[in-house]
């Protein structure tokens, strides 16, 4: 008796923890999900055809319809949907990312750029990312794939994009995901990923490209969490010559520093309670620091005189 006491309690444990991987959009399509670091992400792009309120998202197919947009809108790649879209998902313009009615599940978000940076910088920077994250092989990627091992379960793969140059263009060579980011009035962060390369590019891409997007859950961080890394100090700032690091828990915390191209320019690792940053290379100017340690991620930003 125990030990079918036992058994159900452990199937039934197993049952809350597979559904708690699965995330499910307002059309009823299901996503398997992935924890990476201290982030919770989709592991397939999104498929869905309704925001998140019920109001449908337009399927634009007429290309010189679809390049001058302001407004939210999906297409599939050579407007091919049955051969397509259960493999890369939908293709997307920036105004859908934005939109007020929410394109992701609720409880999830299009990822920002520093999200994505945060993610990099666990991985070990932006340089070797990307083979973490891409699907490994060639049964969808272009050999030779490079770099690619898929180590992290994300599954990127090589869903092309929308140029509204163009036209369609680059399946199998290019895993294109925005990001909720804007860069000026035209133009939004886009994140890529590419069969010749191990890494990630971020680029700033016209809003009226169609694009993959991964969705990303919200943060659930506890007080004490969060009063840790608050306590996390960054001084002087602006700073010249050298930025002290406070860390009265004395955790350890992996540093990385991102100019306005989204370029990680520095990155140090510190365990000791007051460490100090040397940022005389580093040109005038407003950088981004992230800040990753157990509890979790925070940023900063840092004005370099």
């Amino acid at each position: 008796m125990k030990k079918a006491i036992l058994l159900l309690s452990v199937l039934v444990f197993s049952l809350v923890r597979n559904q708690a991987q699965t995330v499910t959009d307002y059309d009823g399509n299901v996503y398997d999900t992935v924890t990476i670091g201290t982030q919770v992400w989709m592991k397939q792009n999104l498929h869905v055809t309704h925001y998140n309120n019920g109001i449908p998202i337009p399927t634009v197919t007429d290309f010189s319809i679809w390049s001058t947009l302001t407004t939210g809108a999906r297409c599939y790649y050579n407007n091919d949907s049955a051969t397509y879209d259960s493999i890369y998902g939908a293709l997307y313009n920036w105004y859908s990312v934005v939109d007020e009615n929410l394109i992701c599940p609720t409880a999830w978000h299009v990822p920002t750029n520093t999200e994505w940076q945060e993610v990099e910088a666990y991985l070990g920077g932006a340089m070797i990312a990307g083979g973490k994250m891409k699907e490994a092989g060639t049964t969808h990627w272009k050999s030779p794939n490079t770099g690619a091992t898929n180590s992290t379960g994300f599954t990127g793969l090589p869903g092309g994009a929308r140029d509204p140059g163009i036209d369609y263009r680059t399946m199998t060579e290019n895993g294109l995901w925005w990001t909720a980011k804007s860069y000026n009035g035209t133009m939004a962060w886009s994140v890529y990923m590419w069969y010749l390369f191990a890494g990630i590019d971020h680029n700033p891409t016209d809003k009226n490209f169609g694009a993959s997007i991964r969705c990303i859950k919200d943060a659930e961080t506890g007080l004490g969490e969060i009063n840790k890394l608050e306590k996390v100090k960054l001084y002087p700032n602006p700073a010249k010559a050298v930025v002290t690091i406070e860390n009265p828990y004395n955790q350890q915390l992996e540093i990385h520093i991102y100019n306005i191209l989204a370029d990680c320019v520095l990155h140090a690792c510190f365990d000791g309670l007051v460490n100090e940053i040397d940022i005389r290379s580093l040109s005038k100017g407003t950088y981004e620091v992230i800040i990753i340690c157990k509890e979790g991620t925070t940023r900063r930003t840092l004005i370099k005189q």
